[in-house]
């Protein structure tokens, strides 16, 4: 019984090993999204996103806080938190989904792939798709993405009064350098 239990447990570690090497992490992954129009331009960066990789399934996560978002103009932040995306209701966005082409993980690289998924935002979620890279360097994992996204798509309301300074389009930016979860 004793042997049986030390090789069960030994499978276990053996597996959860296997599966370790390929998670990835980050709690420092970046998300911007931009708006340029005649009148205005806006530019909102957030640095504190959360983001998982796992290379054996090929899914990736993230997650951050929309009051992470630093505005180049205070009164611009005040309104993304109070009146867009009402950041105390809705704190968080989020993204689940899974990347297809073929990426080594272990081996140094820049891929290209396509990623799909569940973008969540202002308590509503779109699917969407988008062409990425990830690049492989020194055990590390940067995956690197662009995609526009709809404010109207995620009931968020823009005034009349500034609908001709908000562009009808977000363009949005993902950076996450991920390094192997242990």
């Amino acid at each position: 019984m004793t042997k049986k239990i030390i090789c069960l447990i030994g499978l276990v570690v053996t597996a959860g090993l296997t599966v370790q090497c390929q998670l990835y992490s980050t709690r420092t992954g970046f998300v911007g999204f931009y708006s340029k129009t005649a009148l205005e331009d806006i530019k909102a960066e957030n640095n504190q996103a959360y983001a998982v990789i796992d290379g054996g399934k090929k899914n990736l996560a993230f997650a951050l806080l929309l009051k992470g978002f630093s505005f180049t103009k205070e009164l611009m932040q005040e309104h993304f938190n109070e009146n867009y995306v009402e950041s105390d209701k809705y704190p968080k966005a989020s993204f689940s989904g899974s990347w297809s082409g073929e990426a080594m993980l272990d081996k140094d690289g820049v891929y290209k792939v396509q990623v799909r998924g569940n973008l969540s935002l202002h308590n509503v979620t779109r699917m969407i798709e988008m062409p990425a890279t990830l690049e492989v360097r020194n055990g590390r994992v940067i995956g690197i993405a662009e995609f526009k996204v709809k404010p109207e798509d995620f009931n968020i309301s823009i005034p009349s009064v500034v609908r001709d300074k908000i562009d009808k389009e977000m363009d949005v930016k993902v950076r996450i350098d991920c390094e192997a979860k242990r």
